[in-house]
């Protein structure tokens, strides 16, 4: 038996994934999380064999989540379902340690199939998604651009950004500019959105 812990803030689409999977002969929902630092002690108290993380959750995101399962609990496969198939989203999960990467709107025998390959030590990673990343590219942004542009989303001014970072206001302009230059866009708020869109950030 294969048991996995479901971390979704989504209660409706949580409760629903686990019904289904339910129905698996060969899956049991050992514990269901609505928030992603609640979930490295459920996959501890489950023992469990897999976690299907979302990416967008209260208190972690699937994202850092994947990355400290990957350090405390090694033997627990990571499998990410998400709404935001974004390329950017899926080289990061894959960089964090999440060995599958899924749209929440596949099929529950795609999903229960894709836990099962996880399980087995393999990599499942939808195949447009896959292809999405590809045609892509990498991230252009260098750690500190995003990190920069990652404030900057977050509504901070230029003096803000400098204080929370440890930065001159000359070195955070520097690295908007570049940010802004990289993505091709007209100002800092498109940037943000470019990279947002393509899950850079």
């Amino acid at each position: 038996m294969i048991r996995v812990v479901l971390a979704d803030d989504e209660h409706l689409v949580r409760g629903a994934i686990a019904a289904l999977l339910g129905l698996e002969p060969d899956l049991e929902v050992a514990a269901q999380v609505g928030r992603g630092d609640e979930v490295a002690a459920a996959v501890a108290r489950a023992e469990a064999d897999i976690a299907v993380l979302d990416i967008e959750m209260p208190g972690k995101g699937g994202l850092e989540v994947a990355a400290e399962l990957r350090a405390a609990a090694p033997a627990c496969g990571v499998l990410m379902l998400t709404s935001f198939g974004r390329p950017g989203y899926l080289r990061r999960a894959l960089a964090a340690g999440a060995r599958g990467f899924l749209a929440k709107d596949a099929p529950v025998d795609q999903l229960a199939g894709a836990i099962r390959k996880v399980h087995g030590g393999g990599r499942y990673i939808d195949t447009e998604l896959a292809a999405a990343a590809m045609a892509s590219g990498e991230n252009p942004l260098t750690g500190r651009e995003t990190e920069v542009l990652r404030a900057a989303a977050e509504g901070g001014a230029v003096a803000d950004i400098a204080r929370t970072l440890h930065l001159t206001e000359g070195t955070v302009r520097n690295y908007l500019s570049s940010a802004i230059t990289k993505t091709g866009a007209a100002n800092r708020m498109s940037a943000i959105r470019t990279a947002q869109g393509m899950g850079w950030l």
